[in-house]
C-alpha cells in the first residue's frame, strides 16, 4: 500500500488536495489505470500524460503532476512535483531501499530477457520474487516495475536496457542492485554510442554499484573490459563453456528441441540439465542465470529443476512446425551479433533440408549500417544458408553482398522485398515442405507479419 506520506517523502512533492485514501499501485496509462492506483502524468517525446488527466481521474484515485494551474478535481489526491518522471524514479528508489533484499540487474547486448526470466524462474521457486514484466527495462519501465514491491518480497530481478552511455548507471541509482549480470557485449546500439568500446563501457556501468558481478568468460571482448576496469569492489563470478570458469556447461548435447549438459561449479558436484529451448545462446543464458543464483545460495539441484521448466518466450527463437515447414520465429529484435548466432543455429537445426533466412533490416546502426549489413550478407553465404530473403532497404545491401562470389561457399538463392508486408504476400511461393525457416529483424520491421503469413497460409 502506498500512502500520500510515502509519495511526498520520496518525491519532495507538494500536496494540493487529498481524499484520505491509500493506493495499491502506480499507473502511467489512463486507459488501464484501476480505481486504487495513482496516476503519474509523465511527459514523453510522443505524449504528455497531463493531457489524459481527466480520463485517468475518472477511474484512478489521485495523480502526480508538474503543473498547478486549473481547477482541482473533488475527492482526488493531487500532488505537485517539479518533474513527474524524476518523481516516479524517486518513489521507486524509496520503495526499493525500504527492503534489505538482493536485487539482480541483468544487462548485455543479447539474451537479457531470457536470462532475466530464467533467473526469476529459479529464484521464485525459493523466494518471493519480483521481476520487470516483458521489456519494461528502461528509465520509465524499470521504476514502474519497482513500484510493485511490497514488504513480503524477498528478491528482485530486473532487466536493464540502454541506448546511451550513463543510462545503466542511472537505472542502478534507482534500483540499487546487489548483483549484476552481463550476458555478453555485441554490436547492439553501436551506431548510437559510436564504437564497440563505448558499448562495452556502457554495459560495465553496472559494476559500479554491485557487490557481485556475473560475467561471460567466453566473451573475450567483455573480459578485456572487466580486466581493464579494476576500480570496482565487486566479487567476480564467471560462466562459460570454453574457458575455465566458476560455472560451466560440459558434455554438451544439442538437438532441435533443446540441449543437455552437465552444469558444474568449482564448489559442487555437477548435475545434468535438459533445456527445453533450442540454441547454443540459450545454454549461455542458462549459465548466466545459474551463476547469479549460485551466488545467492541456490543449490544446483534447485537450479536444474527450474531451468527444465523454462519455456520459449514468444518471438525469441520460438520454434513451430507449420504444414511440414519448421519455422523459427526470432522476430522480436535484431543486431549483427544476434543475427549471426541465429543464422548459425538455423544451419545447424536445418541440416538435411533447405535452410531459409528471412532477415529484416537491423536498425540503430547509424554510420555502421552499411558495413554491418554487408558483413551480414557475407555471413549468410559463408554459413551455408540455401535461401536468403532480404526484407528492407538495408538488407538489400546485404543481399547484394551475399550474391558475390568470393571463393568461399556458393551464394544462396536471393529474394528481395521492400518491407514485411511484401514479403508476407510472397513467402509461400518461396517455401516448400521440409524447409527450416528463420524470421528475424529489428522490432520496427514487424517481421512477425511474415510468420503470420506462413502460419495462416491455406
Amino acid at each position: 500500500m502506498l500512502t500520500v506520506e510515502d509519495i511526498i517523502e520520496a518525491t519532495g512533492g507538494e500536496l494540493l488536495s487529498e481524499n484520505g485514501r491509500t493506493f495499491k499501485g502506480v499507473s502511467i496509462d489512463s486507459r488501464k489505470i484501476s480505481e486504487e492506483e495513482i496516476f503519474f502524468a509523465i511527459r514523453g517525446e510522443r505524449f504528455d500524460g497531463h493531457e489524459f488527466l481527466g480520463k485517468a481521474l475518472l477511474k484512478g484515485s489521485g495523480t502526480v503532476v508538474d503543473i498547478k494551474q486549473g481547477q482541482l478535481p473533488e475527492g482526488k489526491t493531487v500532488i505537485y512535483v517539479k518533474d513527474t518522471l524524476r518523481a516516479l524514479q524517486d518513489l521507486a528508489h524509496f520503495l526499493r531501499m525500504k527492503l534489505d533484499i538482493p536485487v539482480v540487474a541483468v544487462t548485455g547486448s543479447n539474451g537479457k530477457t531470457t536470462t532475466k526470466e530464467m533467473i526469476y524462474g529459479i529464484l521464485s521457486e525459493k523466494f518471493r520474487t519480483l521481476k520487470n514484466e516483458g521489456n519494461l527495462n528502461n528509465h520509465i519501465g524499470l521504476p514502474l516495475s519497482l513500484t510493485r514491491l511490497n514488504p513480503y518480497d524477498e528478491a528482485v530481478v530486473l532487466e536493464m536496457g540502454m541506448n546511451a552511455s550513463g543510462e545503466i548507471r542511472r537505472l542502478c541509482e534507482i534500483a540499487g542492485p546487489t548483483h549484476g549480470v552481463i550476458t555478453n557485449v555485441g554490436s547492439a546500439h553501436v551506431g548510437r554510442l559510436g564504437s564497440y568500446e563505448a558499448v562495452r563501457a556502457a554495459k560495465l556501468e553496472v559494476l559500479e554499484r554491485v557487490s557481485v558481478a556475473v560475467v561471460n568468460n567466453d566473451d573475450r571482448f567483455l573480459m578485456q573490459g572487466v580486466e581493464e576496469l579494476r576500480n570496482f569492489n565487486a566479487e567476480i563470478i564467471t560462466f562459460g563453456m570454453n574457458n575455465p570458469s566458476d560455472v560451466m556447461a560440459k558434455h554438451l548435447k544439442v538437438s532441435q528441441s533443446g540441449s543437455a549438459f552437465m552444469l558444474e561449479t568449482v564448489k559442487a558436484e555437477g548435475v545434468w540439465v535438459s533445456l527445453n529451448v533450442p540454441g547454443l545462446f540459450n545454454v549461455y543464458n542458462a549459465l548466466a542465470a545459474s551463476a547469479a543464483c549460485v551466488s545467492l545460495g541456490v543449490g544446483l539441484g534447485e537450479i536444474k529443476t527450474a531451468l527444465e521448466k523454462h519455456k520459449s518466450i514468444p518471438m525469441r527463437f520460438e520454434i513451430m512446425n507449420v504444414k511440414g515447414i519448421t519455422v523459427i520465429n526470432d522476430s522480436y529484435n535484431a543486431n549483427p551479433s544476434s543475427v549471426e548466432k541465429s543464422v548459425n543455429e538455423l544451419v545447424r537445426l536445418g541440416a538435411g533440408g533447405r535452410t531459409v533466412a528471412v532477415l529484416g533490416d537491423m536498425r540503430e546502426l547509424d554510420a555502421f549500417a552499411e558495413k554491418e549489413h554487408r558483413a551480414a550478407g557475407d555471413m549468410v553465404r559463408e554459413a551455408g544458408v540455401n535461401v536468403f530473403v532480404a526484407v528492407g532497404e538495408l538488407m538489400a545491401i546485404a543481399a547484394e553482398e551475399c550474391r558475390k562470389e568470393k571463393g568461399g561457399k556458393p551464394a544462396p538463392d536471393v529474394y528481395i522485398f521492400p518491407d514485411a508486408d511484401a514479403a508476407k504476400k510472397n513467402i509461400m511461393d518461396i517455401l516448400r515442405q521440409g524447409d527450416t525457416v528463420l524470421v528475424k529483424g529489428s522490432r520496427s520491421m514487424s517481421m512477425e507479419r511474415i510468420v503470420e503469413g506462413i502460419t495462416n497460409a491455406v
